[in-house]
């Protein structure tokens, strides 16, 4: 397995350092916080937007998904990371680096960990925006592999992180129903939701 994603890497990766602009592009959407801080705002609108109130609670549910996702998805990866120290391409082999060298883990990728879990969380509630999100989530999980810092399997185990995630919190906010349901209640007469 090793040499497979070895081999996707480097077929990935030896794309980077040919074309400038594509090289700044791919820094830009593979960085830590650009991609993310995009689905974060999607996220925030969709909390107020519904074309009626029972579309509004479904999104309302599809965020709170999402974010408790994002928070098991996280934890998912440092628990991962305390057990296995996976080292990072650059640290391995002669790569085209377009980004600084973290100093965490490579698997599984936290990035594409919490972009899916975003994207998941939401689609389990907005079939539509959902969709939208894993576009993004795609892109910046190729450009992690594109600038030298993920392997393929490292996305891959991210991914798969973030949506298992996303239905655990489904699961859980089923679980302790009708607490959500109160607390959502609550928020609306406070003008929160």
């Amino acid at each position: 397995m090793q040499s497979v994603d070895k081999t996707l890497f480097f077929w990935i990766n030896d794309l980077a350092g040919h074309v400038p602009i594509i090289d700044r592009f791919m820094r830009l959407v593979g960085n830590d916080y650009f991609i993310l801080t995009g689905m974060a705002l999607v996220v925030f609108t969709l909390w107020f937007s519904g074309r009626d109130p029972e579309h509004r609670e479904r999104n309302q549910r599809a965020v709170w998904c999402a974010l408790i996702g994002v928070g098991f998805a996280c934890a998912v990866v440092a628990i991962c990371n305390a057990f296995y120290d996976r080292p990072r391409p650059f640290d391995r082999y002669e790569v085209e680096l377009l980004f600084y060298r973290p100093t965490d883990p490579s698997f599984p990728s936290n990035t594409a960990a919490t972009a899916f879990a975003f994207a998941s969380g939401i689609w389990l509630g907005n079939r539509t925006v959902g969709w939208l999100l894993l576009l993004p989530a795609f892109l910046a999980s190729f450009a992690r592999v594109f600038i030298g810092v993920h392997y393929p399997f490292d996305i891959l185990g991210g991914a798969l992180a973030g949506i298992s995630a996303s239905l655990g919190a489904l699961l859980v906010l089923r679980i302790f129903e009708p607490f959500p349901t109160w607390v959502l209640k609550t928020m609306r007469k406070l003008y929160l939701a």
